[in-house]
Parts: C-alpha cells; sequence; structure tokens
C-alpha cells in the first residue's frame, strides 16, 4: 500500500533532520563478468545497521539500497546526486542519510521536476560537481553509456496485490479475449506475475516497443497493436494510459489503479485530438518563420531531431530560429513577436495535450514533418518518439532497431564464415 506522509515524513525524520537543508532545485542556485561485478559484497547485505535504516522505507517500494551502496562504493564516487520524480520524492531525504552514512558521500537531492526517464540532469548533476548519479523511478531511457558522469538507474519496483489484480480482472472481462497489459515500468514484475496467471483463461499479450522493457510504456512511446480485444493499463493516473490509447485507438481500453484497487473503462476524444492538430498544422503551413525550441530540462531535447528540422525548413525556403528551453509557457512564447509557429523537440504530449492553449501553433516533430511536406497526415497517431522502430527521422531513436537486427546478422555471418582451425603440420 502507498505510505502516507505521515509513515514518509518519519522515515525522514527518524534518520536525520539535516537532510531538510541539502534539497536544491538545480537549475536554479560479457554478461557473466557482469553478473560477477553486480553481486553484492555479504558485508553489504548483512550489514545489521544498514539493515535497519532500509527497513524505515516502505517495504513494497523497492529502492535497491543495498545495491545502491555497493555500487556507489566501488565507483570511489565523492559526490552523489539523487534525482525523484515527484511521486517519491518524499523518500528522499531518508535514502540521502543512508548514502552518506554508509558510502561516506556528500548527497545532493536534485529538486527540479522530473516528469520521466527523459529528464535525467546529468550534465547539471556534473555541474553541481557530482561524480555519481542515482534516478529513481524510470527505466533506462538515456543509456549509462551516454550520461556525462557514472549514473545508476533504480525503477523502484513497486510491490502490489497482484491477485486482487487478477480477481478484478477475471471478474469483469469474460474468458477467451485477446488482453493486452502495460504500466509503468514500478510495474512490469507485476504485469509478468499476473500473465502466468490469466494465462489460464485468456491470450494475454504483453508488449515491448524497444528499448523500452516488455510491458513498459510512456507518455510518448507505446507500441501498435492489432488483432487484440482489451487494453488493460496497470498504474494510477492516465498520461501513460492516453499514450497506448492514441496508439491504440480500436482497443477498449480499461485502467486497474493498485492504490484505490479501482478497475474502470477509460476512453479517449480521438477526433478532437486530431481536429485540434490537423487545425495548428494547417496553420504552420502559412508560418514564415519558424520558432525551434529545443528542450533542456534533463535529456528532453534530441539535438538530432533537431538538426533534421532545421534542414527540413530550410528546404521549404522557411526562416527559423532556435530557442533553448526547460518549460515552455505560452506567456514565454508571446515575447516573440515574429515568430509565426512553433516546433518543440521536448515532449510530444506537451503540442497534443495543451497546444490549444498556445495563440500560435505549437508542434511536435512528427506534426512538423506533416506541415512540411515529409510525410503525409497519418489515421493512427503515431507515438513512438523513443521507439527504435519509429516512423521517421523526427524521432531520437529512429533506425536503431534496423541498425541492430543488421549488426546481429553480420556477427552471426561472420561466426558462421570463421574456418575450423587446421591441424599443425610442423
Amino acid at each position: 500500500m502507498r505510505p502516507t506522509s505521515a509513515e514518509s515524513g518519519a522515515a525522514c525524520v527518524g534518520l536525520s533532520l539535516r537532510c531538510r537543508y541539502k534539497c536544491t532545485a538545480a537549475r536554479t542556485g560479457n554478461a557473466s563478468k557482469a553478473r560477477i561485478a553486480n553481486q553484492i559484497p555479504s558485508d553489504i547485505l548483512e550489514d545489521p545497521q544498514l539493515k535497519e535504516a532500509v527497513a524505515q522505507l516502505p517495504s513494497n517500494y523497492n529502492f535497491e539500497i543495498f545495491k545502491t551502496v555497493w555500487q556507489v562504493r566501488r565507483a570511489n564516487a565523492k559526490r552523489v546526486a539523487l534525482q525523484f520524480p515527484e511521486g517519491i520524492l518524499m523518500f528522499a531525504c531518508a535514502i540521502s542519510d543512508i548514502l552518506e552514512s554508509f558510502c561516506g558521500v556528500d548527497t545532493v537531492i536534485m529538486g527540479d521536476v522530473t516528469y520521466g526517464a527523459c529528464c535525467v540532469d546529468d550534465f547539471t548533476a556534473r555541474a553541481l560537481g557530482c561524480d555519481f548519479m542515482v534516478h529513481y523511478g524510470h527505466s533506462c531511457l538515456v543509456p549509462v553509456d551516454v550520461t556525462s558522469i557514472k549514473t545508476m538507474y533504480v525503477f523502484v519496483d513497486i510491490g502490489i496485490d497482484t491477485q486482487h489484480f487478477v480477481d478484478t480482472v477475471r471478474k469483469n472481462l469474460e474468458p477467451g479475449k485477446r488482453l493486452v497489459i502495460v504500466g509503468t515500468i514500478q510495474f512490469v514484475a507485476a504485469l509478468q506475475a499476473a500473465k502466468q496467471v490469466l494465462s489460464a483463461d485468456y491470450t494475454v499479450t504483453v508488449p515491448q516497443a524497444k528499448p523500452l522493457s516488455p510491458g513498459e510504456i510512456l507518455g510518448c512511446t507505446s507500441p501498435k497493436l492489432p488483432d487484440q480485444d482489451v487494453l488493460i493499463y496497470l498504474g494510477d493516473g492516465r498520461f501513460h494510459l492516453e499514450s497506448m490509447m492514441i496508439m491504440n485507438p480500436d482497443l477498449a481500453a480499461y485502467r486497474y489503479d493498485p492504490y484505490a484497487k479501482k478497475f474502470t473503462r477509460e476512453r479517449y476524444d480521438h477526433a478532437e485530438m486530431h481536429s485540434l492538430r490537423k487545425h495548428a498544422i494547417n496553420t504552420a503551413r502559412q508560418a514564415k518563420r519558424i520558432g525551434l525550441i529545443l528542450g533542456t530540462l534533463g535529456r528532453q531535447g534530441s539535438p538530432k531531431v533537431m538538426e533534421f528540422l532545421k534542414e527540413k525548413i530550410t528546404a521549404s525556403g522557411r526562416e527559423y530560429i532556435t530557442v533553448l528551453l526547460s518549460e515552455i509557457f505560452p506567456s514565454k512564447l508571446d515575447l516573440f513577436d515574429d515568430v509565426d509557429a512553433w516546433v518543440q523537440i521536448a515532449c510530444p504530449r506537451l503540442s497534443i495535450d495543451w497546444g490549444y492553449a498556445f495563440p500560435k501553433p505549437l508542434l511536435s516533430p512528427y506534426e512538423a514533418a506533416v506541415a512540411l511536406d515529409v510525410i503525409e497526415w497519418q489515421s493512427v497517431y503515431p507515438m513512438d518518439f523513443y521507439a527504435q522502430d519509429s516512423l521517421g527521422p523526427w524521432t531520437v531513436n529512429h533506425g536503431r532497431g534496423a541498425r541492430a537486427k543488421r549488426a546481429q546478422a553480420t556477427t552471426s555471418a561472420t561466426t558462421a564464415a570463421v574456418p575450423a582451425e587446421q591441424p599443425s603440420t610442423a
């Protein structure tokens, strides 16, 4: 169950009061070898004081404290940045104190808003003198071999009443249905457990949009699933679910809230969304000067996508200006009188969900590609911004899936072509 604010506060206060002064709004003020390397030493796993400290955190939230302590020590880190989404920021103080006490490091709790894994803010962490970063609550959207400092992702797997979820599905959906079950990264383990049980009565699919984990969806990235009957989202809120609904408009969608233990039918007004976005695109087609916004909230902005759009805008005979913004508001863009339309390379959902609130068109990269006649408008709005098998180069990882397959095929062919070693004639 979700801890109350009082419980989380007690966990924080019980470990130390010092941590209240640490929060900072950062912007303002080979497989076996890997397994061996990641084996946590017994002196960490069996440390009674560390166990006692970990016990102050909610037992159904897996913050991977023992692993974190081991990784921080292995890295010989001196200053560690901790980045949390707001939903679990309440545990930042307790975790900070644990790491300081058992790793001998300084910690910096990054207070800027963190919407998703795209917001991993290694740049700011490095600027603050950090040599290690722990990002909580999201998957490795930005690979650790890309980040500017050593980075560890903690998914924060949340234990739920899986049996209640299974029983609820059985009570509401008749046997034989083809089910698709998805959720956020915190619940992918629960999804797999539920699939094993539900498969006795249903055909169950846990889909994957690489590079995401099986069952994981994002607010901007979901798999397209034909020939299914029902979509079930495990999680609270609708933001991520809406991505899946937009990508699969013909699927009947349901949401199971593991905290409230409620199962609800969910709907989305596809016609209205398509109408609003088409209008914005058609208006932007008349623009002579376009403002290109590169999101600077963590790693939201993609320079590769930016360069693609610059090339297409120039080829169309239009002018452009480039603006860097961490947060995008109508009042800020209103200051640019000579810009006729905007394209934001930050979060596609900002245009989809809030584009109507901006006086001038605010397009996503996909919508810009339509306005610039690079691609035709799609009858199903693509939610593939981080997908490897995406629609076009206006997305972050476009073509990486194909390149990986080609590399794998080349490796296999090379291996097969190596001749057997001949016996020596000497």
